[in-house]
């Protein structure tokens, strides 16, 4: 437990940092609009500096959007789960206001950075800005916690109800977007519509948690390998009995549905079991009815 722990926390910790730097770099250099609470963050601080003259901190707006959903996430998700995911928000929110003003060296590392990236094409920042970003966001998700954010409403929507609600997410992205275009310019906000297309494509590619698989896996040891997907997994299996035209034996086809992320774990055991067992591997675009979820805490 105490080396899970302090994995989790050096995954959050390190994601915090690397939010933060983004923010600070990428997305300033190109005056970008990240999705979600960020994004709304960024769009709150920007209106207070245009129509008040007051400069917000990005920390105490952070917060504040955060509270309700980390509320219901603790409730209803898990509390290890919201309170790691908090962690990460009160981190990636204090760094993200000291970093412009820390210095390493005598140099301040982030707007050396930023006016860097200001000599370049705004593309630069939006597609490298957004490859980091997914980054940050994947070390969390493998801590089993979140950025939190729009991925609290998300998750609590999708444990709670059984609905996808990225589509949710998506709209009120562009109402965000909208609003980018209306106080910035229209060439900013779409410049961030890459940063987001390039995040989520990147998310997409490095986290596959949240993906699923189906296996087709024809054995003769069909009950050794249904107790290594049992072990390893959490889920089961179904077999249908059938014969080997080529070999005129009799087979047994095991049929599971796993996590994307757990199928290179089986594919080694299932090998080791039965070298000759021949599996196939199926996308799995949706599911209806039961499937083993992992407790997020």
């Amino acid at each position: 437990m105490i080396k899970k722990t302090l994995k989790r926390l050096a995954l959050i910790l390190a994601g915090a940092v690397l939010m933060a730097f983004t923010i600070n770099t990428f997305v300033k250099a190109g005056g970008l609009i990240p999705g979600g609470f960020t994004g709304l963050t960024l769009l709150i601080q920007e209106a207070g500096l245009r129509f008040g003259n007051v400069r917000l901190p990005f920390s105490i707006i952070y917060y504040i959007l955060n509270a309700a959903p980390a509320i219901i996430c603790f409730k209803f998700i898990g509390k290890r789960f919201t309170l790691y995911s908090c962690l990460m928000v009160l981190v990636s929110g204090f760094l993200t206001d000291w970093m412009p003003g820390a210095e390493i060296g005598g140099i301040n590392v982030a707007v050396v950075f930023t006016e860097f990236l200001q000599l370049h094409d705004t593309l630069l920042s939006a597609v490298f800005g957004g490859l980091l970003n997914a980054v940050s966001t994947c070390l969390c998700l493998y801590a089993d916690a979140t950025g939190g954010g729009t991925d609290f409403i998300a998750i609590f929507i999708s444990e709670r109800y059984r609905k996808d609600a990225w589509n949710y997410i998506l709209a009120g992205n562009c109402v965000i977007l909208v609003l980018a275009a209306y106080l910035f310019t229209l060439n900013q906000a779409l410049y961030s519509i890459i940063f987001q297309f390039t995040t989520t494509v990147a998310l997409s590619s490095l986290y596959r948690g949240y993906q699923q698989r189906t296996l087709l896996i024809i054995t003769g040891k069909p009950e050794e390998i249904y107790a290594l997907i049992r072990e390893k997994t959490g889920h089961g299996a179904t077999s249908f009995i059938g014969l080997g035209h080529y070999q005129k034996v009799q087979r047994v086809l095991l049929y599971s549905v796993v996590s994307a992320n757990e199928v290179a774990c089986l594919m080694a055991g299932i090998k080791k079991i039965d070298e000759k067992a021949f599996v196939n591997v199926l996308k799995t675009e949706q599911i209806n009815g039961q499937f083993y979820q992992r407790s997020k805490d």
